[in-house]
This record gives structure tokens, sequence and C-alpha cells, in this order.
């Protein structure tokens, strides 16, 4: 499970990022509220701690352009105010749950697990849909108007993650953590290769592109405007 924390003051993000790793989870950390918008719209994480006030943008407008953005990823405040009203604001503008300064580290873990246990949006899904192509999970089959596609099963494990984030964009880091159970670059062009075959299936024989290439950034899927 990973996890962003957004969190500027140095001393606290490291012993909460301390207590996570100790628990196994993976853990990123930004001190900025833009840095923590940037990273949850363009990256893949399973849940958010963030703080209330930021440098950047503050933590409720964060979460308001994530909802904005139709995220739902969980999202725990953190905060020095224990004020009723301000707490109702943050739940009101989509957080999660929310937690007080000083917090012991026990009451945090269980939060996240509770979080953890709620059903995501998407796990019921059986099928995925971008513009006219549709990928069938129980089947797992891909079809592009009407036609069958013969996916390898990297190829499908790839196209699955990129309709999942469709229209944000998945890092190469990410694809390799999530395809390839890689934690590190190894080098290779095996994601590009990958990413060659899918749009030579998914794209050329069909007169709209759907995969995009984000310089520097990674790859999306996304339906044309």
């Amino acid at each position: 499970m990973k996890i962003l924390v957004a969190e500027d003051d140095e001393t606290m993000a490291g012993y909460i990022r301390k207590g996570l790793i100790e628990q196994g989870f993976s853990v990123d950390w930004v001190s900025d509220g833009r840095e923590a918008l940037t990273y949850c719209l363009y990256n893949s994480c399973d849940l958010a701690i963030v703080d209330r006030m930021m440098p950047g943008l503050d933590g409720l407008s964060v979460v308001k352009a994530l909802r904005a953005s139709k995220s739902s990823l969980p999202v725990i405040f953190l905060t020095a105010v224990s004020d009723l009203e301000d707490k109702v604001e943050g739940l009101m503008a989509g957080g999660d749950d929310y937690i007080v300064k000083p917090f012991h580290f026990s009451e945090l873990l269980a939060r996240i697990h509770a979080l953890s246990r709620r059903p995501k949006e998407n796990s019921q899904k059986t099928e995925l849909i971008c513009h006219d192509l549709k990928l069938d999970l129980l089947k797992r089959v891909a079809v592009r108007q009407g036609q069958v596609i013969d996916l390898q099963n990297k190829e499908f494990a790839l196209l699955e993650l990129l309709m999942e984030a469709e229209g944000r964009v998945v890092s190469k880091t990410m694809i390799l953590e999530k395809i390839w159970d890689f934690s590190f670059d190894p080098g290779t062009t095996v994601v590009e290769t990958h990413i060659s075959k899918l749009r030579q299936k998914i794209d050329k024989p069909f007169d709209t592109a759907l995969i995009q290439t984000v310089r520097n950034m990674g790859y999306r899927i996304r339906a044309p405007h």
C-alpha cells in the first residue's frame, strides 16, 4: 500500500514516515500543497495524509481540487486545531477522516487500516471503457470497435493500469512497480517496448490514437475531446 504524506513540518513528516515504513507501507513525502496536488493527480497512491496548513496551497484546497477532478483517493487530514467547525469543514471538503495533533501513532495506524477496508469505487467493476475501447476484466479480453484484440498477460495488465487511471499520467516508475514488481529502474526499455506493442494493437489499426506519451512524466490513455 502506497501512502503520500503531505506535511511541511519535517520532524512530524519524518515521525510519520518512519512509523509507516516500519509497518510495511511504501511512503512518499511532499512539504508543499501544490506538490501534493500534482503528486495525487499524476501518480498512483492508495491514501494521502494531508496537513491542513501548508505553503503553496492549504490542505483544504488540495482536497477540494482532488474531488473536483473526480478523484476518490482516501484522505486523512492532520490539524493542530481541534475545533468542531474545522473538522466539519474538512470532512465536507472531501476528507475521509480527521486526526488532531499531537496524536499517538497507533491511532493514525488504526484510521489508515479502517480506510483501507472500505470497498474502492472500482472494486466491483468488471469492465473498463475509454472511448470505443472496452476491457473485460472477467474474460480478460480487449475489444475496440467490435474487434477482439489479442493481448499478452503483461500487455493486458499494462492496459488495465492505464485505463484505471484514464486521463491521468502513469509514470514509468509506477508501471515498473505495478506490472513488473520492480522497486527500481532496471535500466531496460521494457516499459517502452510494451507501450509500443500496445500501440500497434490498440491504436494503429484505428483512426483515433488513445495512448499518449507525456514527456518526462509517463503515459496516459485518454478519449479524444
